[in-house]
C-alpha cells in the first residue's frame, strides 16, 4: 500500500464511519427526526453497522484501521511505524469530514432542536432579556452543549479516573479482538471476515461498556467531530467540553498499547 492509498482510504473510511455513526445519534436525539427516542440499542447497532460499512469500503486501499488506537496496536505488534502519521492524518481529516456531513444531512433538525425553548431555554426565548439569555449561554458553554453528544462523547458521571478507565477497558477489548481475530493475511489491516467480527465487537462494547462515557474507543472519532462542533455556526450550541476532550484520546491509546502488549506476550 502506498502512502497516498493509505491516506485516501483512511479519510474515506473514517468519514463514512462518522457519517453513519454520528448520523444514528442525530436520528435518535434531534427533534423532528423520525427516529427520535429510538434508544440505546439503535445507537449501538447503528455504530456497529457504521464500522462494517467503513471497513469494507476502505480496506482495499488502507487496510481499514479507521481508528488511531487500531493503528497504534498494529504498529506495536508489527514494529512498523513508517506509515503511522499518514494513518493518523487521514483518520482525523475523515472524522471531521464525516461530522460535517452529519450536520448537512440533519441541517433542518439541528436548527429546530437548537431553537426550541424546551431544549436550550432562555437563549432561544425572544422575550428573554439580554442578560438572562447571556447567562443561559454562558452556563452551557462551560460544559457540553445540547447537541455535543452527536459529535463526540461525554460522561454520565464526571470523574476523570473512572472515565479514563472505562475508555481504556473498552478499547483494550476492541484492539485485542482486532489483533487476534480481525487482521488480514498481511497483518497490516482488517480482513473481510475480520471487518464483520470487529463490527460485532463494537456493538458488544457499546451495549456492555458504553453507558458510563459513550464509548469513544477511537481518538479520531471523538476529537475530529469535537473540533467540527466548535467551528460550526450552530445557534445556541453551547460549549464543546474541551476539559473532557483528553480522556477519549488518551484512554483509547492506553487501552490499545495494553492490548498490543498482551498480544505480544500471550499470542505472538
Amino acid at each position: 500500500m502506498s502512502s497516498s492509498d493509505i491516506f485516501i482510504g483512511e479519510t474515506i473510511g473514517t468519514a463514512i464511519l462518522i457519517l453513519l455513526g454520528g448520523g444514528v445519534v442525530a436520528a435518535v436525539v434531534l427533534k423532528a427526526s423520525k427516529a427520535r427516542n429510538a434508544g440505546w440499542l439503535a445507537i449501538a447497532f447503528g455504530w456497529g453497522f457504521a464500522v462494517l460499512t467503513a471497513v469494507y469500503i476502505s480496506a482495499p486501499l488502507s487496510g481499514a484501521h479507521i481508528n488511531p488506537a487500531v493503528t497504534l496496536g498494529i504498529a506495536i505488534t508489527s514494529g512498523d511505524w513508517s506509515n503511522v502519521p499518514v494513518y493518523l492524518g487521514g483518520q482525523l481529516l475523515g472524522a471531521m469530514i464525516g461530522a460535517t456531513l452529519v450536520w448537512l444531512a440533519y441541517y433542518g433538525q439541528f436548527h429546530a432542536h437548537l431553537t426550541d425553548r424546551e431544549i436550550v431555554g432562555a437563549a432561544a426565548d425572544a422575550r428573554a432579556t439580554p442578560a438572562k439569555a447571556a447567562k443561559a449561554v454562558e452556563a452551557r458553554e462551560k460544559g457540553a452543549g445540547p447537541v455535543l453528544g452527536i459529535f463526540s462523547t461525554g460522561p454520565e458521571i464526571r470523574n476523570a479516573a473512572m472515565n479514563l478507565a472505562t475508555e481504556i477497558i473498552g478499547t483494550f477489548v476492541l484492539v485485542l479482538a482486532v489483533l487476534t481475530q480481525g487482521l488480514n493475511d498481511n497483518g497490516n489491516g482488517l480482513g473481510t471476515l475480520g471487518g464483520l467480527m470487529v463490527a460485532l465487537v463494537v456493538v458488544a462494547v457499546g451495549l456492555s461498556l458504553g453507558g458510563p462515557t459513550g464509548y469513544a474507543i477511537n481518538p479520531a472519532r471523538d476529537l475530529g467531530p469535537r473540533i467540527v462542533h466548535a467551528l460550526l455556526p450552530l445557534p445556541n450550541k453551547g460549549g464543546s467540553d474541551w476539559g473532557y476532550a483528553w480522556i477519549p484520546v488518551v484512554g483509547p491509546l492506553i487501552g490499545a498499547a495494553a492490548a498490543a502488549g498482551l498480544y505480544n506476550v500471550a499470542f505472538a
